[in-house]
């Protein structure tokens, strides 16, 4: 049963492998990017509350267009009456089912000739608005482009942990061979092969664990990309990092190109723009009408005049003043300059803490470098031991304790520096993204 069991868990391992080597396509970073820009929910949301926002900074929104209405209406009447008159030579005058109708039409056209600048600076904060839903819609690309980033190079690190899990399960089988057919020569005992099947099964096990870590995190990728991705795909697993950067260019363009403060030096310009418009309401308001009427009446017979017409225009200019509104006014003037005040003192509450999340972010992104630098020279060193005391073990010099030692010292620095190389590049990333300069790299 044990033998048995053994052997379903090797041909298990054996279609997984299969499974996952069949894969031919390799989605790099820049398609995968490109597949997220364009399939991604959240950034097609972005995009359409751009669009909205640029509706709304067009001239048919700003107040500087006329207004043009018309009006149009009938009435219809059946009367029935009796007259009786005060001199009595004159007999009454009885009237049954007289009929009269009357009908109008107008156009009425009404326009602002200046409204004390009002829509004027209202028309710059739409524009400034439209200006910030851009670049909160390149705050979304950026923040998509990072998590997909992430998620990529999680998918890059267990792919190559699974060619590692799978090498350590082949040379696991191997010596469980060896050391089976050193049992059959009177070489070794029974307790030898059993330690062998159980590091094997003990592998396996780790295998179809990161199979199926695998499998999950390929698809938290393809779900970033909008499904985008065929069900069956790699990812490439070679990394290049951008060691050319340079400090203090990155923090200069940290100070122009930070989504963050980019963002809140717009607002600080809508704030002013709200200051002089509400200083409006100070001003008067001159405004142009003008009206074109026609009126038709059809009168019964009780009327003298049975039927008239007319039509006409009319135009005029009105001013508007109002000299005091209860102090409205001034009460939003005071508070606009208030919030303009704070918004003044964000920005520079939030540059110090962008430098600072900079000054981290770089510092962080060297010590990785280092550290991967470190465990590259870690799994040298863990190469050469393992070589040394497989060609030992071959020899019978090391024990199977040893030998399993060695081995698993050579996964664990492989594992390590896998980590340690990603994390690496997603600290970078961070860098990139903090000084502005993700959506100008090329990964």
């Amino acid at each position: 049963m044990k033998k048995q069991s053994f052997r379903v868990v090797q041909i298990f391992v054996g279609l997984v492998f299969t499974t996952l080597t069949q894969a031919q396509n390799v989605v790099t970073t820049n398609e995968a990017i490109s597949l997220a820009l364009s399939n991604n929910y959240g950034i097609k949301i972005a995009n359409n509350i751009v669009e909205e926002a640029e509706n709304n900074a067009k001239i048919l929104n700003s107040g500087y267009l006329p207004s043009v209405t018309g009006i149009a209406g009938a009435t219809y009447n059946k009367d029935s009456g009796r007259t009786e008159f005060n001199n009595d030579d004159l007999e009454p005058r009885i009237i049954s089912g007289a009929e009269s109708s009357r009908y109008n039409a107008s156009l009425n056209l009404n326009y602002t000739i200046f409204d004390g600048l009002g829509r004027f600076y209202n028309y710059k904060t739409l524009k400034e608005t439209y200006n910030v839903t851009e670049v909160q819609a390149r705050e979304t690309i950026e923040n998509t482009i990072v998590q997909l980033l992430t998620v990529y190079y999680d998918v890059a690190r267990r792919s190559e942990n699974f060619g590692s899990l799978q090498t350590t399960l082949d040379i696991s089988k191997d010596r469980l061979t060896r050391v089976s057919y050193q049992f059959d020569y009177g070489q070794n005992t029974k307790l030898d092969i059993l330690n062998a099947e159980v590091d094997v099964n003990n592998d396996s096990i780790n295998l179809i664990n990161m199979r199926q870590s695998l499998v999950n995190a390929k698809r938290d990728l393809n779900f970033v990309t909008g499904n985008a991705i065929p069900n069956l795909f790699e990812v490439d697993t070679d990394i290049d990092f951008l060691l050319s950067l340079n400090k203090n260019e990155l923090m200069e363009k940290l100070k122009e190109n930070n989504v963050s403060l980019i963002q809140v030096e717009k607002n600080i310009q809508i704030n002013e723009f709200t200051i002089k418009a509400n200083k409006s309401g100070y001003l008067p308001s001159i405004g142009l009408t003008g009206t074109y009427g026609w009126n038709e009446s059809n009168n019964n017979q009780a009327n003298i005049v049975g039927f008239t017409t007319n039509s006409g225009v009319s135009a005029g200019v009105n001013l508007t003043w109002n000299l005091f509104d209860g102090g409205g006014t001034i009460t939003r003037v005071k508070n606009a300059q208030i919030a303009l005040e704070n918004q003044k003192l964000q920005k520079e509450q939030l540059i110090l803490s962008v430098v600072r999340d900079f000054e981290n972010a770089w510092d962080d992104y060297q010590n990785k470098l280092t550290i991967f630098r470190v465990q590259q020279d870690n799994i040298r060193t863990a190469n050469n031991n393992f070589q040394r005391t497989e060609e030992q073990f071959k020899l019978g010099q090391v024990t199977s304790i040893e030998f399993r030692q060695a081995q698993l010292n050579l996964l664990s620095a492989e594992l390590n520096t896998n980590q340690a190389k990603y994390d690496a590049k997603l600290a970078e990333i961070v860098v990139l993204q903090l000084s502005g300069e993700l959506l100008n790299s090329a990964f």
